[in-house]
């Protein structure tokens, strides 16, 4: 079998670059067999100026994306949820939630209860579900104590003053919606008129 013919100045080296027709050395061009490949050869010529490869490697086609463009910030759910996992988003709305439906069954007094047993179940574990369940927790302790007081003011005004509790009783119960849509969201409800008896 004879080695088929090399051009000219080609030397012994088989894995040389081939001469190009502008006297610069260079591959072959592909022929009709072979698909382009992409983002070869790159911008500028081959070899590339300054170097090769150049430092930091080629850029993907189209370019870098910008910071924070294109990419979730925060984790599970929505961008800039930061939620780990399901389980976590799953906790913060029981945090929330919890909350409105406490104070329904428990007469505006045990709104308390269900951002509790998220922190101490799973606030341990994920920082999200602790900081949703704290928010949740001391709003929902606020209004608990105003509700005690809305009672007594009721009671010793003879139910003079019987709107006071039904209005105690409804703030909660509307800002805890509002709270459990926004951590479905991926967002931490800061609620208003809120004393701060849990640190984070």
């Amino acid at each position: 079998m004879t080695e088929p013919p090399r051009p000219p100045n080609f030397g012994d080296d088989p894995t040389a670059p081939m001469s190009g027709s502008s006297g610069q050395g260079g591959y072959p061009p592909p022929t009709g067999d072979q698909p382009p490949s992409a983002g070869y050869p790159p911008p500028g010529g081959y070899p590339p100026p300054g170097g090769y490869p150049p430092p930091g490697g080629y850029p993907p086609p189209g370019g870098y994306p910008s910071p924070g463009v294109g990419y979730p910030t925060g984790g599970y759910g929505a961008p800039g949820g930061g939620y780990g996992s399901s389980e976590d988003k799953t906790w913060a709305l029981i945090a929330h939630f919890g909350g409105p439906l406490g104070v329904i069954v428990g007469g505006g007094l045990l709104g308390w209860v269900a951002p509790l047993i998220a922190m101490m179940s799973r606030g341990q574990q994920s920082p999200a579900v602790r900081a949703h369940a704290v928010a949740a927790l001391n709003f929902q302790i606020t209004w608990a104590v105003a509700g005690v007081l809305a009672w007594v003011l009721a009671t010793i005004t003879c139910f003079v003053l019987f709107f006071v509790p039904m209005i105690v009783w409804i703030i909660p119960v509307i800002f805890g919606i509002i709270g459990g849509v926004k951590a479905n969201e991926g967002t931490l409800y800061r609620y208003p008129m809120t004393y701060t008896f849990v640190k984070r």
